[in-house]
């Protein structure tokens, strides 16, 4: 399926590059505000109606941010973006564990994403010290010619860059992933029009299988993300996902600053400690107290702990001072977040 695609992409930007007067207008980007309290599934974002798409889907539609390079554009210019960012990675701090970060903000069409994605980087590039690296990988119309997309073709680019820089009996790979889930366990990747594949729980352990991770920490913050942990658990790996997998989880929307789960895992727990299963317990209990509050069905964060991931990360730790807390200021937000 994959390749099937990526062969019509390159029929289609082909066409485009011939034919360059097919090119339409953008206009504004228009998205519904749902309420606070909507549940992160696929289903909660969906795409603009098919019509304003316009040649297979490559040109832009109503939902193309206004003076934003092409969707052409943009996919063009992943290998330079994704080269940047790897090059752009601090050097490792020698003879000591360090944390390598790749931030995944799947959905386009919501801030809540970004703004996760973004924060984790800089929560752990400002609090953590030398041994913590970042790379973010999003999809939103603010970043387009600034930040790689969250892509499955990125993400396998983006480990098989860090695999080359990182000591892999020592260092630990982590993955906070971010978007809407649906209930087979697939993550939302979209930017529409752009043709991005959808990335499941087997897929997700398809692509870290392929590098030679011996230390990893995935974190999926998503609708039904407990589906996530069968397929990744195992030793070395610590797997935390926002909920059962036969239940949502909650706070995303136009309108919320941050996921129930990312604020209380991300925002207020990892500023009280650095140990990120501690960090879980504590955001678990959190989680559960706002639903709670809300009258709403309790999502039931889940932890994987694999043997021997907890030591590691506490050797981790044991390096560089913790920073102080790092205030969680959203741009797309623009104001302090709200009590989510």
């Amino acid at each position: 399926m994959r390749t099937l695609i990526t062969a019509l992409l390159a029929l289609a930007t082909g066409a485009a590059l011939t034919a360059t007067a097919l090119r339409t207008p953008t206009v504004a980007v228009a998205i519904p505000v749902p309420a606070s309290t909507t549940s992160a599934s696929a289903t909660a974002s969906a795409t603009p109606n098919a019509d304003t798409t316009t040649d297979g889907g490559l040109l832009p539609t109503d939902s193309w941010p206004r003076n934003a390079p092409s969707p052409e554009q943009v996919m063009y210019a992943q290998p330079r973006l994704m080269r940047q960012a790897l090059d752009g990675l601090a050097p490792r701090v020698p003879g000591v564990p360090n944390l390598y970060l790749v931030s995944f903000a799947g959905d386009g069409s919501e801030d809540v994403f970004r703004n996760e994605a973004e924060y984790a980087a800089t929560l752990f590039r400002h609090r953590y010290g030398a041994r913590a690296h970042t790379l973010v990988l999003e999809n939103n119309p603010a970043t387009l010619d600034s930040r790689p997309l969250a892509s499955w073709s990125n993400l396998e680019t983006a480990l098989t860059g860090l695999s080359k820089v990182m000591d892999p009996q020592q260092d630990i790979l982590m993955l906070y992933l971010t978007s809407h889930g649906d209930p087979e366990h697939t993550l939302l990747v979209d930017m529409d029009p752009l043709p991005l594949d959808q990335i499941g729980a087997p897929d997700l352990a398809g692509i870290l299988a392929e590098h030679p991770f011996k230390w990893k920490v995935v974190v999926v913050n998503a609708c039904y993300s407990g589906g996530f942990v069968p397929p990744l658990q195992g030793e070395g790996t610590l797997v935390i996902t926002a909920a059962r997998s036969d239940r949502s989880s909650f706070g995303c929307g136009n309108d919320s600053a941050a996921t129930y789960f990312g604020r209380a895992w991300l925002v207020d727990a990892l500023n009280r400690t650095a140990d990120p299963i501690a960090a879980f317990r504590q955001a678990h209990a959190e989680v559960a107290r706002w639903e709670q509050q809300d009258r709403l069905t309790p999502s039931e964060p889940q932890i994987s702990i694999g043997k021997g991931i907890a030591d590691q990360l506490a050797r981790w730790r044991r390096g560089d001072p913790v920073g102080p807390p790092v205030p969680f200021r959203p741009d797309a937000a623009g104001e302090a977040p709200a009590t989510r």
